[in-house]
């Protein structure tokens, strides 16, 4: 073992707790570290989202929910719509949120000062060029890509995990509920009976080392008839949107549907979904007709997108 490292990891414990990570009132505020690391990200000027946050802070989707949720609640953070995904939100620091986190940075940049000034001349460089490349070694093996594999075919517990998937995204975002889970559930168990024949294909997204899959997409060529295939049940977990994951999933169906001859491929969409109608129109599809609907137990504006065979 590198002899280094037990003292490296000594000095970073020690660092913790000398910068008060610790101890409530972490920067002279009532604030857990979370939150005051969520102040200074947004505070440096960069439109973000909770999901653009949750990845730069390293914390759960669900745990960056709970905090902002506080932030809100406390006049420190705002809301408004992300005009380009309408199932995100654009967050930015209010003017009590400003004048909070002005107080955070004078109370840090004090607490260095200090320990600077007691620093030999010329070792606070030496300070800051270690702190900076250890960071970045950190930072680029959190970083690092996540190998993710595509499998095709039936894998145990693939169909339900897309369920579940399915059931929890619309529940939280169009307010769906036991109805749109028993129709998804009813057409999974159909097509997984029918899973034997040529004309159907399954595939889903696992993340190395990790026992539930991320999502996945099916394609049935024969519920439509008629030589045409039809798109379903794509979904992938949040926190694999961005990976590029999606489009992977989408090219695999689609060169499915390519080598058996589909004269066209049919997806059935809600209104709304900004990120995957741009998806959609990268790989093809076009948007060929838009009802009112309300098979899903609440009445919505469905969408039908189509893609011919190239």
């Amino acid at each position: 073992m590198d002899p280094l490292i037990e003292p490296i990891r000594a000095a970073s414990r020690q660092l913790v707790r000398e910068l008060g990570f610790l101890r409530p009132g972490l920067a002279g505020t009532e604030l857990p570290p979370s939150a005051v690391h969520a102040l200074i990200a947004l505070g440096q000027g960069e439109r973000l989202t909770a999901q653009r946050l949750a990845g730069l802070l390293g914390l759960e989707k669900s745990s960056i929910s709970r905090m902002l949720r506080k932030l809100v609640e406390a006049g420190l953070v705002a809301e408004t719509p992300d005009p380009g995904d309408a199932r995100a939100k654009q967050l930015a620091l209010t003017a009590a949120g400003a004048a909070r986190l002005e107080a955070i940075h004078g109370f840090a940049r004090r607490q260095v000062a200090a320990a600077l000034a007691r620093l030999p001349d010329g070792a606070g460089e030496t300070v800051r060029q270690g702190l900076s490349l250890y960071a970045e070694a950190l930072g680029a093996e959190r970083h690092r890509p996540a190998r993710i594999e595509i499998r095709a075919g039936w894998q145990p517990g693939l169909l339900g995990r897309m369920l579940s998937l399915q059931a929890a995204h619309y529940a939280r975002h169009h307010g769906f509920g036991a109805a749109f889970e028993s129709v998804v559930g009813r057409g999974m168990a159909d097509f997984c009976g029918r899973l034997g024949s040529g004309k159907n294909r399954l595939w889903g997204a696992w993340q190395s080392g990790m026992p539930e899959a991320l999502g996945g997409i099916a394609i049935d060529g024969e519920d439509l008839g008629e030589g045409r295939a039809h798109l379903r049940w794509f979904i992938l977990a949040e926190a694999a949107r961005g990976s590029g994951t999606g489009q992977r999933l989408l090219a695999e169906a689609l060169a499915f549907v390519d080598a058996e001859g589909f004269s066209e491929t049919r997806l059935w969409t809600l209104r709304g979904l900004e990120a995957a109608r741009r998806l959609y129109e990268a790989a093809g599809f076009s948007l060929a007709e838009e009802f009112q609907g309300d098979q899903w137990g609440r009445v919505v504006t469905e969408q039908v997108w189509v893609r011919p065979r190239p």
